[in-house]
């Protein structure tokens, strides 16, 4: 089944669909997963501790998004010392957990299954 290359996968993963029917939503809520797809009932956990790799792109996404707002920061606020615009955007990211934990599993899932389905 063609995604439509780039851009199609990054709409995919955007919008949190199953990697492989690309209809069924991963999450249900904001932050309850769904065991299987809704669509092709294709089991989103393989194992127990399969998450664990999501840890990889939850630091990634965390990070990238902290130094986004540091830099922003450092740009808006000239005199600050670093240590204070480092804690400023640290307080900053915090709205941004819940999606960072989000899409970290999503990545995973669509990481995971592009290499091993």
């Amino acid at each position: 089944m063609s995604d439509g290359g780039v851009p199609g996968r990054v709409a995919i993963i955007w919008r949190g669909l199953c990697p492989r029917c690309r209809a069924g939503r991963i999450f249900s809520g904001a932050l309850r997963m769904n065991d299987r797809c809704p669509s092709c009932g294709i089991p989103f956990s393989r194992e127990p501790g399969y998450f664990s790799g999501a840890m990889y792109f939850s630091y990634v996404l965390g990070v990238g998004l902290i130094l986004v707002l540091l830099a922003g920061l450092f740009f808006l606020l000239r005199g600050w010392p670093v240590t204070r615009l480092f804690l400023v955007a640290a307080i900053l990211f915090l709205p941004f957990i819940p999606a960072v934990f989000r899409y970290s599993r999503i990545l995973w899932i669509h990481f995971d299954r592009h290499f091993e389905p």
